[in-house]
């Protein structure tokens, strides 16, 4: 499966949340290790899942870009 991580760069961090998958959060210095922890984030979060006979929930989120103009 293929869940959709949103990245926020902070004053002094990184931030990742799954929107399909509330709760499952990560924070960290460098972008490289919130992938890394948001990615382990996933994997336990599914897993206590499993354990506990819960549906997974299928992604149903999606990021996109808008472009506007500042001016207008």
């Amino acid at each position: 499966m293929t869940y959709t991580v949103i990245y926020e760069k902070g004053p002094n961090s990184w931030g990742a949340y799954v929107p399909d998958l509330p709760g499952v959060i990560s924070l960290w210095d460098s972008r490289d290790d919130v992938e890394r922890l948001i990615q382990e984030a996933i994997e336990f979060h599914l897993e206590g899942m499993r354990e506990e006979g819960l549906a997974i929930p299928a992604p149903s989120s999606f990021a996109g870009v808008v472009e506007v103009d500042p001016a207008a």
